[in-house]
């Protein structure tokens, strides 16, 4: 029974690493088809096909769904995805749940699609992930920003990266701070909402304590 109950409406920290501290991506294949997973299955509707569109990332950069395809999964789904960063070993996401069930659902739907097309790719068997996926709920906006900040932050920890994030492909912090690559399937506005513009928040992901300080306050429980 998970401790902290999943509320309607309400946003999380949502979180998971490697069994044992593994590696849980180790081609490029890898991390665009859990990009992939995080993006497009934010609803039950069902994707066929995923390796075509994997595949049309690693060459293009796009996944290159259709239109129609996309309203449809836009219009059915049961969480929002806020903003990411995927890690070597972990995962951090922030996400709105929007049914009463609609977080545990989707991420049951992510980590088992994943480990799945992760055994089979590599021929091990067993847990991919360390136990259940973590959750801490996200009390006002103070803690919401502050963990935005925090997660976007998060590829500063890896040695070519260092002060380099906002260059990194598997975050959204170019999504924040530029173009979004995701239209409505990357929902920024409840944390830029609350800047006068994108360089407002980038001087603000800059700034925030939240990597430091924070860390020990709320980020994670």
């Amino acid at each position: 029974m998970r401790k902290i109950p999943i509320a309607e409406g309400e946003y999380y920290h949502v979180y998971n690493r490697g069994n044992n501290k593994r590696d849980i991506f180790l081609k490029e294949e890898d991390w665009a088809r859990f990009l992939f997973l995080i993006l497009f299955f934010q609803s039950p509707a069902p994707v066929y096909n995923v390796s075509k569109f994997v595949s049309n990332f690693i060459k293009h950069r796009v996944f290159n769904i259709s239109r129609k395809n996309l309203d449809k999964l836009i219009a059915a789904r049961f969480v929002e995805l806020n903003n990411f960063a995927l890690m070597p070993n972990h995962f951090h996401l922030t996400v709105r749940n929007l049914t009463s069930d609609g977080l545990s659902k989707y991420m049951q739907r992510v980590l088992n699609a994943y480990t799945k097309y992760f055994n089979a790719k590599y021929g091990v068997s067993g847990h991919l992930f360390q136990g259940p996926f973590q959750i801490v709920a996200v009390k006002d906006d103070r803690q919401l920003l502050h963990l935005s900040a925090y997660i976007h932050k998060n590829p500063r920890e890896l040695k070519d990266w260092r002060n380099k994030e906002d260059a990194y492909s598997w975050s959204s912090y170019q999504d924040y701070i530029g173009t979004n690559r995701w239209g409505n399937l990357l929902a920024r506005e409840i944390v830029l909402g609350q800047f006068a513009n994108p360089p407002e928040y980038r001087e603000f992901v800059k700034t925030s304590p939240a990597k430091e300080k924070l860390l020990e306050e709320f980020i994670f429980e």
